[in-house]
């Protein structure tokens, strides 16, 4: 393993285990009244994770009441940062729909295979100092929208320090999607629906 990769791994392994800390000193120094801030402050936390919003135990009850919440059209939660906040630090989601999505999560469906469709229930973008640090697709693959408590998917896409990850704008998928399709049907490779 090269020094770069280790040098990585170990920077992504100190974000996890700050994030973690994070989240331990704030379930620790809160009073036992539960501010109505903690729960998007966890949320943001688990979301941020480059392994994905689920990877650490800590995170799993947040984020399934998470999923459940979006999944029946609630606000998305938010996290008061105190005085002097952290600038530049949020999350938000957008539901997914062939407007909005990864390439490779677009698929025909509907009546007839005619319709393009998105196969994740929606994106959630989280932004560090004003920067994209995590994309999570929820709900993605399988029975989109559909999915039964704790059996929730996603997909992770890390951007942060010493990410390969090539960043895209999920509103042109469907352009490129649709592109992809007419290049391999004109080139006699059918790519039909």
């Amino acid at each position: 393993m090269g020094n770069g990769l280790i040098h990585i791994i170990q920077q992504v392994a100190r974000q996890c285990v700050l994030a973690l800390a994070l989240m331990t000193a704030c379930s620790v120094l809160t009073p036992t009244l539960a501010r109505a801030d903690d729960w998007g402050c966890q949320v943001l936390l688990c979301l941020a994770n480059p392994g994905g919003p689920e990877q650490y135990s800590e995170c799993v009850p947040p984020i399934e009441r998470l999923w459940s919440a979006l999944r029946h059209g609630d606000a998305f939660p938010t996290c008061d940062f105190g005085t002097g906040g952290s600038q530049g630090t949020s999350a938000s989601n957008t539901f997914a729909s062939a407007g909005y999505c990864r390439e490779d999560l677009l698929h025909w469906g509907g009546p007839e295979d005619s319709e393009l469709l998105c196969g994740a229930a929606g994106a959630i973008n989280v932004e560090i100092n004003g920067q994209l640090y995590t994309r999570v697709w929820w709900d993605a693959g399988g029975n989109v929208g559909m999915a039964a408590p704790g059996a929730s998917s996603t997909l992770t896409e890390y951007y942060g320090a010493g990410s390969t990850q090539v960043s895209y704008d999920p509103t042109q998928a469907a352009r490129k999607f649709l592109e992809r399709q007419y290049r391999r049907s004109n080139e006699g490779g059918g790519g039909g629906q």
